[in-house]
Formats: structure tokens, sequence, C-alpha cells
């Protein structure tokens, strides 16, 4: 099974909802306020599914909770543009968490 994640430029964006992508390199966001322990030192841009290209703003912390569990997940790309929040099933794996 393949998940693509594509940006709608004037499409509404989903602030607390976070999509598993299995073709996303990396955790991605979109949303300043959920994001905590900036580094705004990293530069970087990544393409999506449909070609459109967008600036990495830094790399984050997110605090995330789930059924009453809180998670940290680190190594967030903060992208203003981005209208849905990813997290990124290699990097999730990497972790060797189970999904």
């Amino acid at each position: 099974m393949l998940l693509m994640a594509y940006a709608e430029p004037n499409g509404a964006r989903k602030e607390d909802a976070w999509f598993l992508d299995s073709g996303c390199s990396n955790h991605m966001c979109g949303d300043p306020t959920m994001l905590s322990e900036v580094d705004e030192g990293f530069w970087h841009s990544v393409t999506l599914g449909n070609n459109t290209k967008m600036n990495v703003m830094g790399i984050r912390t997110v605090n995330l909770s789930l059924n009453g569990v809180s998670h940290i997940v680190t190594e967030v790309y903060y992208i203003p543009e981005l209208r849905n929040n990813l997290l990124s099933i290699g990097q999730l794996q990497e972790r060797r968490l189970a999904i």
C-alpha cells in the first residue's frame, strides 16, 4: 500500500489531525502552535507527491496525545505552507515503533 501527501494551495488546514504517510521521508507539521524545542537553524526543502516544493523552516518536537497518553515526536519538520500534519511511517519504524 502506498500513501502520499498532496498540498492543496487554498485547502483548509486540518490542524489537529495527523496522517500516517508511507511515502513521507520525515514527520512534517504546518502548525507552529503544536511545536516546541525549536531549531530554526535547520533549513531544508521537501518535494511532495505532486512535485510541489516547500521550504522547511526548522526542525522541532511535538507533543501528541493519543487515547489519553502523551507521546513526544522528535525531528518534525516545520513547513508553514503544509495544510496537513504528517507522520512518517519510515521514521516511526526506524525508532522500532509498531504501526
